[in-house]
């Protein structure tokens, strides 16, 4: 399973202004002390190269650097220098690069200004130079930030958003992604190349069989149903049935089963060492494996909330878009359009299925079903609404050449009733007029399912899509 992002960091100058000017160098490095300093709050492994003022000392860093696997670069810009320091970590370092511009002035006093406060405060000097050595060596332009120190927030800011969409990643390096079941019957959007899924994302995608999760079931003891029902009933409220029919009392024996179920899943992902799971199987005349799938919801819904996502109807592509919402540290539940509503300008977004309670509104709620629409067996669903405020939605297509697209949109997640159905549904509002854009989201060619995650996380995926080469259409 996927850890923390390897977090690189590269100090760079020019050694030929350190013998014309005393202290210099010392002042310059100090800038590399403080930018870790930062970099110390958050949740990353932070390597530091050392400073480089010549090309030989960037040889030398590079070399060491690469044995750390980092996951992304930073490449402070400490003063001018030729860029024949940089070309080395351009050159041999294939990983997404930030070029750091932090002034220590925000602006010089112009009466006093010496040279030497000059160079102190050429951190945006070389960067047009340097930038223009990624484009001449063949590789991806970098990303600039150009700030001055007095900013705290906004650097804060930045730098947070760098590190997430580094995170997302991250999550899918050296990762694998289990594929249980198949794809729901007729739905074109579901199916999903696992090559081509490794070629856009680099995960493994293990394919399982229902066999192996029966076997965790039978194993599972009496003392670890017990300990997951008082887990459930811990976070979960139970309801009884609603004015809707398909609705029934949950019974002791149906929290024992779907207990029992969490428990093998929890070991389906663990022995397969899973940082996501796309899972559906339909099963017929109330089998063994038709009971176990139709009654996974409350055990997907714990991983899922845990950081581990699961979806539903085997969506592979949708199950990488919860990781990486999750990673951007929006939670990511699973999603699709349901009835809109334009007398309060929103549309409702939910799904029965995998879900995460992190984000939640208030409590979670347990409803019995005495069937699923469209799906076969019986069993308890989860039903709640996202935090109110700042959404975003993520969903991942495929086009027309074969290669994935992120396709995102950013709104408002605005509390009032919704169904008690026995699925999740948030009443979510974007800009004005909720049909105008539903058209133009369907126009987008997401699948239709997505990631339905807090917070407003268009600029992390604008970074996502530049670190990864994969497309993102953004809808207004």
């Amino acid at each position: 399973m996927s850890g923390k992002p390897v977090i690189a960091v590269t100090a760079l100058g020019h050694y030929i202004y350190f013998d014309q000017f005393e202290g210099l160098r010392a002042e310059l490095e100090g800038k590399a002390a403080d930018f870790l300093r930062r970099l110390a709050d958050f949740d990353c492994s932070i390597y530091y190269t050392g400073y480089a003022d010549t090309p030989e000392k960037a040889f030398n860093a590079v070399r060491e650097c690469k044995k750390q696997d980092p996951d992304l670069l930073f490449v402070l810009m400490t003063t001018y220098l030729p860029s024949s320091v940089i070309a080395p970590f351009v050159y041999y370092l294939d990983v997404p690069q930030v070029l750091v511009g932090i002034q220590p002035l925000a602006a010089l006093d112009y009466g006093h200004t010496t040279t030497y406060m000059q160079l102190c405060n050429d951190d945006i000097c070389a960067m047009p130079e340097a930038a223009g050595v990624y484009e001449r060596l063949g590789k991806d332009m970098p990303f600039c930030f150009v700030t001055s120190s007095d900013r705290e927030e906004y650097i804060n800011s930045e730098l947070r958003k760098y590190i997430a969409a580094a995170s997302a990643k991250a999550a899918f390096k050296y990762a694998t992604i289990g594929y249980l079941g198949h794809t729901y019957e007729g739905m074109y959007d579901m199916h999903t190349d696992p090559t081509a899924f490794t070629r856009a994302f680099g995960a493994h995608v293990k394919m399982l069989e229902m066999c192996e999760l029966a076997e965790y079931v039978n194993a599972v003891t009496d003392d670890e149903v017990s300990r997951k029902i008082d887990e459930i009933t811990g976070i979960f409220e139970i309801c009884d049935p609603s004015v809707d029919p398909l609705t029934d009392y949950v019974q002791r024996g149906d929290l024992e089963w779907s207990a029992k179920n969490a428990c093998a899943l929890d070991r389906l992902v663990s022995n397969n060492r899973l940082s996501a799971l796309a899972y559906y199987y339909k099963g017929e005349n109330n089998n063994l494996y038709e009971r176990i799938a139709a009654n996974l919801i409350i055990g997907n819904t714990l991983l899922t909330s845990s950081g581990i996502p699961l979806a539903g109807e085997a969506d592979l592509k949708t199950a990488a878009a919860m990781l990486i919402m999750s990673k951007l540290g929006g939670g990511g539940s699973f999603a699709e359009i349901h009835p809109f509503d334009t007398v309060d300008d929103v549309v409702l977004l939910g799904h029965d299925g995998p879900h995460n309670i992190s984000i939640c509104e208030g409590r979670p709620r347990l409803r019995k079903l005495k069937k699923y629409h469209g799906k076969s067996g019986s069993g308890i669903g989860v039903e709640f609404s996202i935090k109110s405020g700042d959404i975003t939605i993520l969903s991942i297509g495929v086009k027309r050449n074969g290669e994935f697209k992120l396709v995102a949109a950013a709104g408002q997640s605005i509390p009032g009733e919704i169904p008690q159905t026995g699925n999740t549904n948030t009443r979510c509002t974007f800009g004005s007029g909720i049909t105008g854009f539903l058209a133009r989201w369907c126009e987008a060619g997401p699948t239709h399912h997505f990631a339905l995650g807090t917070g407003n996380r268009l600029d992390e995926l604008r970074r996502f899509s530049r670190m990864t080469g994969i497309e993102l259409i953004v809808v207004e």
